[in-house]
């Protein structure tokens, strides 16, 4: 019997480490919004991400990383990431289903909980600038740092091949 169980924080560290990826992770308390989570920026330098997990009409899943303050059009998205229509935002269930995580603590390392390849992960151009990226480790409750780069080769060691687009306004 496989265990099904989505990733923790320490599972997907672990990974980072057999990665051979160098990371830092800082534990502070849980923060659900970008407004929140502002106060940390002091502490924790580099481009601060802010996850938007949508679906299309045909139910193709798509999680866009961007920089915090930056602006997505869902109007127009669909065009640049391939969608089949207009996105919309997915539901807490496949969010968790998907990428093990729940709303608030959304984020790119949610990859390693992708096993059936059901989500797209597109990283902004814009965000890939940075030379240290930041993102929840799971949960809310911590932010882990690492290489832009590195990001792409933790996700491209999932399984998964991210689009670095310009998808902000």
């Amino acid at each position: 019997m496989t265990d099904n169980s989505p990733k923790t924080r320490d599972d997907l560290l672990r990974f980072l480490d057999g990665l051979g990826i160098a990371h830092s992770t800082k534990d502070h308390p849980p923060v659900y919004t970008v407004a929140e989570s502002v106060s940390l920026r002091d502490e924790i330098p580099g481009g601060h991400t802010k996850n938007l997990f949508v679906k299309d009409k045909k139910d193709n899943f798509f999680l866009l990383t961007v920089e915090e303050n930056a602006n997505v059009d869902l109007k127009t998205v669909h065009t640049l990431i391939g969608a089949a229509s207009k996105v919309s935002f997915g539901k807490p269930e496949k969010l968790l289903e998907y990428l093990g995580v729940i709303p608030g603590a959304v984020t790119a390392f949610g990859a390693i909980n992708d096993t059936g390849n059901n989500v797209t992960f597109v990283i902004d151009a814009e965000l890939m600038e940075h030379d240290i990226i930041n993102c929840h480790p799971l949960s809310n409750d911590a932010t882990t740092s690492l290489g832009s780069g590195d990001l792409v080769r933790f996700m491209e060691a999932t399984g998964h091949t991210p689009l670095v687009l310009k998808v902000t306004g």
